[in-house]
């Protein structure tokens, strides 16, 4: 079975991850021909060498009007009635902070929108910043402003965003994966700042280039073709940055409910490491979080960060086949006669919200002719001691019993299809003689409660995206 193991020590950005990937193909320069022949104007993809703490490895360089884009970030606004714009995310890439403290600027620009990334503007005035940030390093995201090129501060809504991918020169499966992604940050955008998805808007500064990471990592999945994606648990940093409106939580909001769900954990390391694009790439594109598989690799790629760190910044990749379709996996289990129907279906909730493979329950009888209710859990073995601690908690069970087992998974891809009201993922499945695919409930729901439609119309849509109607 192609399987692709993406380990991610030190986080992820759009850039690294495009990057790492680009080093496994066999035509490189084929890559960089098309996405430069994407039909985005004034865009120029390129990629260096790199080197940190003694590897080699790759940068991917995205100029915009022949400036690079250092930071691939997604900058977003909540646009309100009266006009008033609020920044939705101010986002903060480790990979390109500076941790020599020495910023003596304050923050008083003249612009339409307190547009405040620390870019660097090529203005004809001198802006003072002044962080007094009390984590050691500078929050650079280092923007070039060129206003001779014409960036005045616009705004691009979802369907800006839509509209432009949907003018590249892609197939529809890249084109759909891409705006899957877009929609997995808006959604996270709008559910943190209580703005409906509509009303999000993405700072054109940066579009084009953050619309070159996407679409590039989107490009270069389709191109491997692994049937299998295998991530390992993310380090985001750890942390606050300070940010114009106020200091942010590491992860920033967004980003940290775009991993609900995705196994992570911070360390010593002051900073955002993983961002939201790069969050919403793994959230999209990878089928399962843990250990690196047994797998004969073939190719091994590294897609390097711009910062020097003590740790190598990058992001590394492994290519090959897997060795068998069987994983280790734990199941946690108690029985519960004293809980109310409303406190069990609680207890679920977090579980599933910490990111249980599955939870379920069944009816028993005990002792005393009690009836009673069977909780199951299934987790990754490494995370099951902080399961049993969750059911401890939120349950009234004084034990919990542990059993460890292996259980056959079949190999997953996960493809998107563009509907006519929106991107589904499809989910298909093959091996030991079996092939099917099925639509993710989760899309279908989404689409249906947004269109004001059934959920039959949302997957009869999805059958005539794929000719199958």
């Amino acid at each position: 079975m192609k399987t692709l193991y993406l380990e991610c020590n030190m986080g992820a950005a759009g850039d690294m991850l495009m990057a790492a990937l680009y080093e496994l193909l066999d035509d490189k320069q084929a890559f960089i021909d098309e996405m430069n022949g994407l039909g985005l104007s004034n865009l120029h993809v390129e990629a260096e060498p790199a080197v940190k703490c003694g590897i080699t490895g790759t940068h991917m360089k995205v100029l915009v009007n022949g400036e690079e884009e250092t930071s691939e970030d997604v900058h977003t606004h909540a646009h309100h009635h009266d006009d008033d714009h609020d920044h939705v995310h101010e986002h903060h890439n480790d990979h390109e902070h500076h941790h020599e403290h020495d910023d003596d600027h304050d923050h008083d620009h003249d612009h339409e929108h307190e547009h405040h990334h620390d870019h660097d503007h090529d203005h004809e005035h001198e802006h003072h910043h002044d962080h007094d940030n009390d984590h050691e390093h500078e929050h650079h995201h280092d923007h070039d402003h060129d206003h001779h090129h014409g960036h005045h501060h616009h705004h691009a809504a979802m369907a800006d965003i839509n509209a432009i991918i949907d003018g590249l020169a892609l197939s529809e499966k890249v084109k759909a994966d891409a705006k899957a992604v877009y929609n997995l940050i808006a959604d996270a955008e709008s559910k943190v700042h209580g703005r409906p998805v509509d009303e999000i808007h993405f700072h054109e500064v940066g579009t084009l280039d953050a619309i070159a990471d996407v679409v590039g990592v989107c490009l270069l999945m389709d191109k491997i073709g692994a049937q299998d994606i295998i991530c390992s648990p993310v380090h985001v940093g750890s942390g606050q940055v300070r940010c114009m409106h106020g200091i942010l939580p590491v992860p920033a909001p967004a980003t940290a409910l775009i991993l609900n769900g995705i196994p992570t954990y911070g360390g010593r390391i002051q900073g955002e490491l993983c961002t939201p694009t790069g969050a919403a790439l793994l959230k999209h594109f990878v089928n399962m979080f843990g250990d690196r598989p047994v797998m004969v690799t073939s190719r091994v790629g590294y897609g390097m960060g711009k910062k020097d760190f003590e740790w190598a910044n990058c992001v590394r990749v492994f290519f090959g086949e897997a060795e068998t379709p069987r994983q280790e996996i734990t199941k946690l289990e108690c029985n519960i006669d004293d809980m109310t129907g409303e406190e069990m279906g609680f207890a679920m909730e977090q579980l599933f919200k910490a990111g249980a493979r599955d939870v379920y329950t069944q009816n028993i009888g005990m002792k005393k002719s009690r009836p009673a209710v069977l909780l199951s859990v299934i987790c990754p073995p490494e995370e099951a001691d902080k399961f049993a601690g969750i059911i401890m908690k939120h349950t009234s069970t004084i034990g919990v019993r542990r059993q460890d087992m292996s259980r056959y998974c079949l190999p997953r891809t996960i493809e998107t299809t563009d509907t006519k009201y929106g991107p589904v993922r499809i989910k298909t499945v093959s091996g030991m003689g079996v092939h099917r695919s099925k639509a993710e409930y989760e899309d279908l729901a989404k689409l249906a409660e947004e269109n004001g439609i059934s959920l039959g119309e949302v997957r009869k849509a999805v059958f005539e995206a794929e000719g199958k109607a």
